[in-house]
């Protein structure tokens, strides 16, 4: 398939769990990845291992540790895969955390926590890749690159446990809208796509959160309760999320921006 082929791109959060997984699957179809996460030990592992990966294909691979906080950082990131693959025509903005609280019980430090990395960690990667973007100019197919942030369900509703969670994701909705409508003249889109409850190792941490806060009385409880009304019958993994995010990195999807894609099996219809 030829639509990320050749495409070079940047993944945050790609130590593990969906992160990982867009990693992988724009491999598969040609596309130049790096690997970019907090965790340095974890990422240049994940990057060896589909060294093999990216050589089948025709792409190449490499890693970065980047906190996307700060923003030297995500700038040398950028400098690196510039050096690296020539050029940077996707900016996946996929890092990010969650710490259950109790509504009452959400602490200043809880917050910014949440909000730092969410939401300014998205803003800092969108702007830095942007510039970078700004400067090559256009590809072969009129576009200077492509900006794909990663949102949520909790984007479009609040849940009582996760509040600023809830909040730094719609602050990723609203940055995907505005981020679109600026760099729209610099032939730069703007997505994302929100999934629902994804079984990864992120997801196993929150349950083990909420059964410390008192939210869930036993491991799965919360997973099970929270996706009970999901029409598709059952929780998403990593690779129901890739096929949509592989078509936003592509060059289908290069007459839409400022959209953000549900993924999430029908568990919230807006």
């Amino acid at each position: 398939m030829a639509r990320v082929s050749g495409r070079s791109c940047i993944v945050t959060g790609a130590a593990q769990g969906i992160g990982r997984a867009i990693g992988e699957a724009l491999l598969d179809e040609g596309a130049n990845v790096c690997f970019a996460d907090i965790n340095a030990e974890k990422v240049a592992q994940v990057a060896e291992a589909n060294a093999e990966r990216a050589a089948r294909a025709g792409g190449q691979v490499t890693h970065a540790a980047v906190n996307v906080t700060d923003r030297e950082e995500v700038r040398a990131m950028i400098a690196h895969v510039v050096e690296r693959f020539g050029r940077l025509d996707v900016k996946f903005n996929n890092a990010g955390v969650n710490r259950p609280m109790n509504f009452l019980d959400v602490t200043e430090d809880n917050w910014n926590f949440i909000m730092g990395i969410n939401g300014l960690g998205c803003l800092i990667g969108m702007q830095e890749a942007a510039r970078q973007m700004i400067a090559q100019g256009v590809d072969a197919d009129g576009v200077a690159g492509k900006i794909v942030n990663t949102a949520s369900i909790a984007s479009r509703q609040g849940f009582d446990n996760v509040a600023p969670y809830c909040a730094s994701k719609s602050a990723v909705v609203s940055l995907t809208q505005s981020g679109a409508r600026d760099l729209a003249k610099h032939a730069i889109t703007v997505t994302g796509f929100a999934p629902g409850v994804v079984a990864t190792e992120m997801w196993e941490q929150v349950d083990r959160d909420l059964m410390e806060i008192g939210a869930a009385e036993r491991p799965g409880q919360a997973m099970a309760e929270f996706s009970s009304e999901i029409l598709k019958g059952r929780v998403a993994t990593p690779e129901d999320i890739t096929g949509t995010t592989s078509f936003l990195a592509g060059r289908e999807s290069d007459y839409m921006t400022g959209q953000i894609v549900m993924i999430d099996g029908g568990m919230t219809l807006v």
